[in-house]
């Protein structure tokens, strides 16, 4: 019959993207909290919210990996 909007050649999957946005969201929020502890807690942010950091360029890693992968593709040999 005809193509499903599942069909894994018409439309990249979007699992990476999903990761990615979610690695940098945990990064920023762990920025923030980072600055935020001193000020509402009068201590020292712990070393787990220096790690989730990490998080953040991952983030960037997973969303440039998911646009490499998601870009235009050459047909035939044609270069345009």
């Amino acid at each position: 019959m005809g193509t499903s909007a599942s069909d894994s050649s018409a439309a990249p999957d979007n699992g990476l993207l999903k990761a990615a946005i979610v690695c940098f969201f945990v990064g920023v929020l762990a920025v923030a909290a980072i600055f935020l502890t001193p000020v509402v807690t009068d201590g020292t942010p712990g070393l787990v919210l220096y790690l989730l950091t990490l998080a953040w360029p991952l983030g960037f890693v997973l969303a440039i990996a998911f646009a490499l992968r998601s870009g235009r593709r050459a047909r035939n040999g044609d270069r345009t």
